[in-house]
């Protein structure tokens, strides 16, 4: 996974992340039970290269649900991966599942 992708380690370093951004962020949610694990890597790596192409435009922030609970809830997560695109902390467009690089350029492309 790229460097340019935030792990916060709780709610409140996610919300410090989010606080801090002066682009959109792209938070993206993960899980560890073993039907989560290797959808979750492959948004990593998904994820991971975005962040690198769309640095400047975009924070990317990887988010453990279980870690991140009332962030978790706060935006309705439901399962991983998930993701959603924050403007100014307000969900703007939210999907669920893996997908291609392509996929997530066009998702980000339609809102940034």
């Amino acid at each position: 996974m790229a460097n340019r992708v935030h792990r916060p380690r709780e709610d409140a370093e996610f919300n410090f992340i989010l606080g801090m951004s002066a682009v959109p962020v792209l938070a993206y949610f993960t899980g560890t039970w073993p039907k989560a694990i290797e959808p979750c890597r492959v948004m990593d790596l998904v994820v991971g290269g975005i962040a690198d192409d769309y640095s400047g435009r975009l924070t990317a922030v990887r988010t453990d649900i279980t870690r991140c609970p009332a962030t978790t809830e706060r935006y309705g997560i439901a399962g991983a991966p998930s993701y959603v695109l924050l403007k100014e902390g307000e969900a703007v467009a939210h999907g669920t599942g893996p997908r291609t690089t392509a996929e997530v350029r066009k998702f980000l492309d339609g809102h940034l």
